[in-house]
């Protein structure tokens, strides 16, 4: 499983937790990754990325939610909002992956699961985040 898979795999895991508010057990996750051939790194990237994500939720939405102009966070697309979620979380905690490499993917991953639109707004998103909160960090 690549990291885009990975990626992919969690948000389909934060709109599931969105939508029925009940928090997936770890050992559901290695359960259900088992046959898929994942290495341990990839399975903590998953639980980092997830458990992250999930456990910062109101901090993440407090900082895109002032980037996102003329949009609040909850009236934006459930896909478009966790794959924003996601990204915030490794732009602000995960100083081990490039900010390009954090926004290219969410950029690919919306192209490939939300509207034509809405790669361009995480992008512009994602981009404002990454100067704002990063500065210091890496870029």
């Amino acid at each position: 499983m690549t990291r885009r898979q990975a990626r992919e795999y969690v948000l389909q895991m934060l709109f599931q937790y969105e939508f029925t508010g009940k928090l997936i057990d770890k050992i559901e996750i290695k359960y259900e990754m088992k046959d898929k051939g994942l290495n341990e790194d990839t399975l903590n990237f998953i639980m980092d990325l997830f458990f992250g994500t999930v456990n910062n939720i109101e901090h993440i939405d407090s900082i895109i939610n002032p980037k996102a102009l003329n949009w609040d966070i909850d009236r934006l697309a459930a896909v478009d909002r966790n794959i924003l979620r996601a990204s915030t979380y490794e732009l602000l905690y995960r100083s081990d992956i490039p900010v390009a490499v954090t926004i290219n993917e969410a950029v690919d991953i919306a192209k490939k699961y939300s509207t034509s639109e809405s790669y361009s707004l995480i992008n512009g998103i994602l981009d404002n985040i990454a100067i704002n909160c990063t500065k210091n960090k890496r870029r």
